[in-house]
């Protein structure tokens, strides 16, 4: 039994992180924005970590799960919005059909780009978003590159103010449980026969498959898995945050390369990893925009090297090598 409970230790320091964040947000004067925002990176780059830091593969479409997610919630908002004995269950539908359409998707691309390997894997993917986004647009599916607007379809359902507060405040939290329950999924296949077998093919796929461990099958899952949560994001953080939907905007690949950064500055397959990557970008990110607008971006990009460059496998990675026979080891994974 107390073996069993020292299997979630590693939880503490993640759920700490996003107590500190939430309380910072809730009792400091105009700092809610900013901790949404790093509520959405650290989010995100959970998400991701789950595909990535466990199997070693980069996926450069990932932003098109979160791009459906969010369509998921718009089409159930602007569809259902009539049904008035819905109510606030529109939400809950809009969450369902956001997992379904990114699972769907996340079935298609992994059908096709999963047989390949590395970099030919990383090429495969990198047109799916821009695609994804083209023939919604070109074959004007869900209003095409008018998007959607619904905002009024809000306020019928939820009330002016109550749908305001979701906008402003819910959607955040909402982001925020989505970001625990993504770092508990991580942590139960780390634990488990799927974590071993993830590990084993990231370390050398063709040794895996030689022990008789069945690569498609896990790459498949955490590839799924990975999806779901990054539709729950794109439906959460974008559809109910700001109440509109346009392809260009969240089929854009800039997400993707944010979450690579995340999970790479914090140390990929780590679980404490995307909260540090998220929290370094986000605050990097704010304050450079701040303090030297126009040069953020000339700034930022040698930082980012030069914390990759001391700390190649990020800094939860550094920082579980160097505590790995004390008693906080067993808190950093």
């Amino acid at each position: 039994m107390k073996k069993e409970s020292t299997n979630y230790y590693p939880l503490i320091p993640v759920f700490v992180a996003y107590l500190i964040l939430f309380l910072i947000g809730q009792n400091i004067s105009g700092m809610w924005q900013l901790v949404a925002m790093l509520l959405f990176y650290c989010a995100m780059g959970q998400a991701f970590n789950i595909f990535l830091g466990m199997t070693g593969y980069v996926d450069f479409g990932y932003v098109a799960f979160m791009g459906v997610g969010t369509y998921g919630m718009a089409l159930a908002i602007t569809h259902l919005a009539h049904f008035e004995g819905l109510g606030k269950g529109i939400i809950v539908i809009g969450f369902v059909l956001a997992l379904v359409m990114s699972t769907l998707l996340s079935m298609a691309v992994g059908a096709v780009a999963l047989r390949l390997r590395g970099a030919y894997f990383a090429i495969a993917t990198i047109g799916v978003n821009e695609g994804f986004r083209f023939f919604i647009e070109g074959a004007r599916i869900w209003n095409g590159s008018e998007g959607l607007i619904f905002t009024a379809q809000l306020n019928q359902i939820l009330g002016r103010e109550s749908a305001s507060a979701l906008m402003t405040y819910w959607a955040d939290i909402m982001v925020l449980i989505i970001a625990a329950l993504a770092a508990l999924v991580t942590l139960y296949y780390m634990r488990s026969k799927i974590g071993y077998a993830l590990t084993a093919l990231r370390e050398d796929e063709d040794a895996a498959k030689v022990m008789g461990i069945n690569v498609t099958k896990y790459k498949i899952i955490a590839f799924i898995t990975s999806a779901c949560f990054a539709g729950l994001v794109g439906a959460a953080s974008w559809a109910l945050k700001t109440p509109y939907v346009f392809p260009p905007e969240v089929f854009e690949i800039h997400y993707t390369i944010e979450a690579i950064i995340i999970v790479l500055l914090g140390g990929a397959g780590t679980l404490l990893g995307p909260v540090a990557g998220g929290l370094i970008y986000g605050l990097s990110k704010y304050y450079l925009s701040i303090f030297m607008p126009g040069f953020q971006l000339l700034i930022f990009a040698p930082i980012i090297i030069i914390i990759i460059i001391l700390f190649p496998e990020g800094v939860i990675g550094m920082l579980k090598n160097r505590v790995k026979d004390s008693v906080l080891a067993k808190f950093i994974i």
